[in-house]
């Protein structure tokens, strides 16, 4: 019995410290080194597991960079880390009486669909890490499923959802958002050739993240999102480790009331 009480209490504390995270104004402090060729790395040759690996900025579940699309903004390793988490804000174009993005895999998250989060959840909060979620990574990592054809290599044949522009355009210009992200290869929808969604989102200063995985498990609103990207020296991009905290059920929101 003891040992049960034990457990329950420990099983409070935490409770409580995620209650008290979610509410409370904290500072964010980053403690990392920056990744570059200075970066220091054990020497010779060890005799426990110690393996390479080399890829590409913009592959997975990554992070983009306000550069990536606009010069003069913040490359990765000048992204602020309080700017790397927020809460989360599930957009879902999935679970509707129509599901949009299944009925038309070109669907762009629109100001409606904004809307309606907002007459729910009321004013999305300040420090958001605003996520569409249209179902589409329960095909990753088939190529054909993700990229919507069976013609990968070309991407005027991809067909998948992401965000209209002049809905990020409003967020970017009403709301103070954290970051942008998409459960798709990309935060413009696949027939895009302009990408103006992220030239919006560079030019704001503002980050990207894609093929987000997951966000079924997610609640619409009363998460934490944290963005865990690499701190890559001069970097466009890179791989992120994204992950959320949610609230036992029945705590509240923390969100605004909707003006």
């Amino acid at each position: 019995m003891e040992q049960l009480d034990r457990n329950m209490m420990q099983a409070l504390s935490v409770v409580t410290f995620l209650l008290g995270f979610a509410h409370a104004q904290i500072n964010v402090i980053d403690l990392t080194h920056s990744h570059d060729d200075d970066a220091i790395y054990w020497p010779g040759n060890p005799q426990y597991e110690s393996n390479s690996f080399a890829t590409a900025e913009h592959g997975g579940t990554h992070i983009d960079a306000p550069s990536h699309f606009a010069q003069n903004r913040n490359r990765v390793d000048q992204i602020p880390i309080s700017r790397l988490v927020g809460p989360g804000v599930v957009i879902n174009v999935k679970y509707t009486v129509k599901d949009k993005a299944a009925a038309d895999p070109d669907y762009r998250v629109t100001m409606e669909d904004l809307n309606a989060w907002e007459d729910v959840h009321g004013r999305i909060p300040a420090g958001a890490i605003v996520l569409m979620n249209s179902g589409w990574s329960k095909g990753y990592p088939n190529k054909t499923l993700v990229f919507g054809t069976k013609n990968v290599t070309q991407p005027s044949t991809f067909h998948f959802p992401g965000f209209h522009e002049s809905a990020v355009d409003w967020l970017v210009k009403n709301r103070n958002i954290h970051v942008v992200g998409v459960d798709t290869p990309s935060t413009d929808y696949g027939q895009s050739t302009t990408y103006p969604v992220h030239v919006i989102l560079g030019e704001a200063d503002i980050a990207g993240v894609e093929n987000v995985a997951y966000l079924d498990l997610l609640p619409e609103s009363g998460s934490i999102v944290y963005v865990a990207a690499i701190k890559l020296h001069d970097g466009s991009g890179v791989q992120a480790r994204v992950f959320a905290t949610t609230q036992p059920q029945g705590g509240t929101t923390g969100a605004a009331p909707k003006s």
